[in-house]
């Protein structure tokens, strides 16, 4: 299988010489395993690579003790600790390989933020760059605007993960979106909140999954699970730190009919949501496809902000009385505001937000220029 140069790839290169730890989050299946892989072949450095997974390396990197760790990375200059969120106190150990051996350079890798950012974040203050991960984004791959138009769909039905991509058969691919499904998604979450049944996880994406960029109700949430509204708010943390889920919240400066007490949750990847509701019917015969673009677009934009260290607030706008607008981005002083259509529809809710936020510029993103939206012109 080909494998697609990430953005990062070239960001961490750039700090592999300098002395902060480097932690590299992101979702199960995004490809950071591949990417330490690729950094690991083009450097010149002598490189270690630690499991996190395997029970001996768990053992030693959680041992606090500096000889032995020493002796064990002794010769190496650069150690990639993957899946470093199953070592315990994983923090203090790199703390005392920063602190004690100053001429190893470490990149830790996590799928899962609350663990490997709960261990790390005081041990290691002032001491980490971090890095977040994604799945495949348009500006990674090496197509021109035409190859991009003509698998549109495909991206919209399966989504961007790096295995996804490189399967021809469609059939592969729903077969793998389903495995990872069933045996990866919920790994993180299971394992730290102790649940022996993650039935109450995919129900919930399930009903998000239905709601797609619609405002979401937590008592009706908690309703229709049969659970108190608590868990609910817990599971919807959890599915966001493990970076299943992103969660966008209502933006409010002067009105008081626009709405914010509700959020919006989008998928990390659109595959994903597609294969938790057994759904790849082609987009000509489905009722979602404003969901599915909506999703596409605000995460494709997500990647763009990340990768080109673009600082943005994100979140969405609406008003009692229906006006809406898809994504407001807070940036550089200025509010820009964009609405979503996959059709030739027209914005209805832009002109009271121009005239109520006399600072912001606003547009409508359609199938003829999102390419440019998402950076690709």
């Amino acid at each position: 299988m080909k494998i697609i140069k990430r953005s990062l790839e070239d960001k961490i290169k750039k700090e592999l010489d300098k002395e902060e730890v480097l932690v590299l989050y992101g979702p199960r299946q995004a490809g950071k395993t591949t990417l330490l892989k690729q950094i690991k072949k083009k450097t010149k450095k002598k490189v270690l690579e630690v499991d996190g997974d395997l029970g001996l390396n768990q053992k030693l990197f959680s041992s606090l003790n500096l000889e032995k760790i020493k002796s064990t990375i002794n010769g190496y200059e650069l150690v990639m600790i993957d899946e470093a969120q199953r070592i315990e106190n994983i923090g203090l150990n790199l703390k005392i390989i920063h602190d004690n051996i100053p001429n190893v350079k470490i990149i830790a890798t996590g799928s899962s933020s609350f663990e490997l950012s709960n261990k790390i974040r005081e041990p290691l203050t002032g001491r980490a760059k971090v890095f977040m991960l994604y799945p495949v984004s348009i500006a990674e791959l090496k197509k021109n605007n035409y190859q991009i138009e003509e698998s549109l769909e495909n991206y919209l039905l399966y989504g961007m993960y790096p295995k996804v991509l490189g399967l021809k058969n469609n059939k592969e691919k729903i077969t793998y979106l389903q495995s990872v499904v069933e045996a990866n998604l919920y790994k993180d979450i299971l394992e730290l909140d102790r649940l022996k049944n993650p039935k109450i996880l995919k129900d919930l994406l399930v009903l998000l999954a239905f709601q797609l960029g619609k405002e979401v109700s937590l008592n009706e949430l908690s309703k229709s699970l049969a659970v108190a509204r608590e868990t609910v708010v817990r599971y919807l943390d959890l599915l966001e730190k493990a970076f299943i889920i992103i969660r966008l919240g209502g933006f409010s400066r002067n009105l008081r009919k626009e709405v914010i007490k509700n959020s919006r949750y989008y998928f990390m990847d659109i595959g994903i949501r597609n294969a938790l509701i057994n759904n790849f019917n082609s987009l000509d015969i489905r009722n979602d496809v404003g969901m599915l673009w909506e999703n596409f677009l605000l995460l494709e934009r997500m990647k763009l902000q990340h990768y080109n260290e673009i600082y943005s607030n994100n979140y969405f706008w609406r008003t009692y009385d229906q006006k809406e607008i898809d994504l407001i981005e807070e940036r550089d002083g200025k509010l820009w505001a964009y609405e979503f259509k996959w059709g030739n529809g027209k914005a209805k809710g832009f002109s009271e937000f121009l005239a109520s936020y006399k600072n912001s510029q606003f547009k409508l993103i359609n199938r003829d220029n999102f390419l440019t939206f998402l950076g690709k012109i």
